[in-house]
């Protein structure tokens, strides 16, 4: 296979760093680019050298000449698109959150499977340098049988400066940053088969939670919990940094600021740092997440060269995603969510 000719639907705010990240794949590039408004095409076809630009995705696809498509919209279109890709049989990465529903989601795997074409969900946190080492801690088996671990996001940061429709939605954290969060433990933890949740608002000036506690009854029986929050004024801002704490039956690991990764168990404890690559083109706090795009993007090259699904499919982000609609069922009725009433 040569190199996968790809289109970028949606050239907005977050769109940048998946251009950069296509501009540095072997194997992959972006042909095309489309966007409803002409001055974000503008800006981002000049800026990468791509000719081809549309503000019709259907117009963009009848053309023809691409192999996949990468969509980088708001919630609301990603099922109309995905739908658009599987009617033109072409492989498709979505961005989170997957869908506005759990029906709506479980509807675009369903129409990519009929197409027999590949879906995968932009989930990239488990793609982050500091992730994957703690997860490679956790399987070596170096502290044991893990039952307990934490998967913890605690900011004050601005995030509303750059996506003010953010502030806007009646559902903010879970379904923007818990996702991310719920998917590393699924990621480090395996499925979940009950949640509890409690939200809470604390900034007056949006419309939906900025703060959450979620608790987590795996299937392997252990218990996690995953909190969230954009409401936390700490001495040192930590955004966009992780912190996870693992119990295990052998030991303990902890990472924590600055990327440190501390594991203690039988032989004893070491420290190290686990940080993030600062790509040519990423600038700090945000290096950890842009080069886990550019992990995640070359995954997807790979996949598609062999034809495996790859790690973060739409069938697999199904788990994930309803995680989050049990957050929010729990937080909403106070009780404890069985998974299987969600995914059947």
């Amino acid at each position: 296979m040569g190199v996968l000719r790809g289109a970028l639907i949606g050239c907005g705010f977050f769109a940048v760093n998946q251009m950069h990240g296509w501009a540095g794949i072997e194997g992959a590039e972006i042909v095309a680019i489309c966007d409803r408004d002409p001055e974000c095409l503008r800006i981002v076809g000049d800026q990468f050298g791509v000719a081809r630009r549309y503000q019709d995705a259907e117009a963009m696809l009848q053309e023809g000449g691409i192999d996949f498509v990468d969509i980088s919209t708001t919630v609301g279109s990603h099922r109309a698109l995905v739908e658009l890709a599987a009617r033109y049989r072409l492989p498709a990465i979505c961005q989170k959150p997957f869908a506005p529903t759990l029906s709506d989601a479980k509807a675009m795997v369903a129409a990519m499977d009929e197409a027999g074409v590949p879906l995968m969900i932009h989930e990239n946190f488990r793609w982050q340098t500091p992730i994957i080492a703690a997860k490679a801690v956790v399987d070596s088996g170096a502290i044991g049988k893990p039952f307990w671990g934490r998967v913890s996001f605690r900011s004050g940061y601005d995030v509303f400066s750059g996506q003010p429709y953010l502030a806007t939605g009646k559902r903010f954290i879970i379904e923007d940053l818990g996702i991310h969060s719920l998917d590393i433990a699924r990621y480090l933890f395996g499925d979940a088969s009950r949640m509890t949740a409690r939200t809470r608002r604390v900034n007056p000036a949006i419309a939906g939670e900025d703060v959450a506690t979620m608790l987590l009854d795996h299937e392997s029986g252990l218990t996690s919990v995953v909190d969230v929050s954009y409401a936390t004024r700490l001495p040192e801002e930590p955004f966009p940094e992780t912190f996870l704490e693992v119990d295990g039956t052998e030991g303990s690991l902890r990472l924590g600021k600055d990327y440190r990764l501390t594991v203690h168990g039988r032989t004893g404890t070491e420290t190290r740092e686990v940080a993030p690559n600062l790509l040519p083109w990423a600038s700090r706090p945000w290096h950890n997440i842009q080069e886990s795009v550019a992990l995640i993007q070359q995954h997807w090259t790979e996949s598609l060269a062999v034809g495996r699904e790859p790690d973060t499919s739409g069938r697999d982000n199904l788990k994930t995603f309803a995680l989050v609609e049990a957050a929010y069922l729990s937080a909403e009725t106070g009780r404890t969510v069985d998974l299987a009433e969600l995914l059947g």
